[in-house]
């Protein structure tokens, strides 16, 4: 595998951009899954305490034998765990599930405007960036609003905002937004769940250049300066899913892809919980 571009993230430290998501890998494969993407070359891991496989995600960096210092491993506080000392509470058991001292990147995972804690979240991670037991902080499924509010009342920004993202939803406001306060954007479900395998345009391009409609998408990803994660079960598809730093996207591949735009969302609204 060729190592993966790292990206700079505003407080000096560096993220891979393209690393492997666990969100619905059955913990019971959690920990060989992991372990053997570190053994081929990933060094950027995504988990969540709502996923339920923390503690595989750590057995399978301690399996791979790759030392700790060269993973970068993000986790998030769920929704019911958000306020201050509930949040630090949060992190304690993620930490004990991972059998880490400390992560790389800490989320809060949704906004939730409508319990309004977020901001007390926030307050939590700033903490715990300042202990030195998190090295980078950040939100998921932001908007400008939301984090507008954190960085005036905190003065304090998130490094990263991870958003849905995909040729179907491009979000290319919100990554200009993020962009222009210095904060990296990271795609969740690049590939709309599974969704955009089958479109034809993507077989073509792919066609021309060797490769599946995965990797075109994920070289849009790429090309775009954004972090990404795709899921599998697969190693195979794993390794496929790291192949694609060998060919980039023309301006007639970038404007066929733009036509499978169609604003729809995957998952839910942040602005509507």
């Amino acid at each position: 595998m060729i190592p993966a571009p790292l990206v700079p993230l505003a407080d000096g430290n560096r993220i891979p951009q393209l690393g492997v998501g666990t969100y619905k890998v059955p913990a019971d494969v959690t920990a060989e899954l992991v372990a053997d993407a570190l053994r081929f070359g990933y060094r950027h891991i995504d988990t969540a305490s709502l996923y339920g496989n923390e503690a595989e995600v750590g057995e399978g960096l301690r399996r791979s034998g790759v030392p700790r210092e060269d993973v970068f491993v993000t986790t998030k506080v769920w929704n019911d765990d958000q306020g201050y000392d509930r949040t630090l509470r949060a992190f304690d058991a993620s930490t004990g599930r991972l059998g880490m001292d400390a992560v790389d990147l800490y989320l809060i995972h949704w906004p939730i405007p409508s319990a309004d804690r977020y901001l007390d979240t926030w307050r939590a991670l700033v903490r715990l960036a300042e202990e030195g037991r998190v090295r980078s902080i950040g939100v998921s499924n932001f908007s400008p609003v939301h984090i507008q509010r954190l960085v005036q009342e905190t003065g304090v920004s998130p490094v990263i905002d991870q958003v849905e993202l995909h040729p179907r939803f491009p979000q290319y406001e919100l990554q200009a937004w993020n962009t222009a306060h210095g904060i990296v954007t990271e795609s969740w479900a690049p590939l709309a769940r599974g969704g955009l395998l089958d479109e034809p345009v993507l077989d073509r391009i792919g066609a021309a250049y060797g490769k599946t409609p995965a990797q075109v998408v994920i070289r849009w990803h790429l090309d775009r300066g954004l972090v990404l994660f795709p899921k599998s079960t697969s190693i195979a598809r794993l390794r496929e899913n790291a192949d694609v730093f060998d060919f980039t996207l023309d301006d007639a591949d970038r404007a066929a892809i733009a036509g499978l735009e169609t604003g729809v969302r995957t998952g839910r609204d942040p602005d509507q919980d």
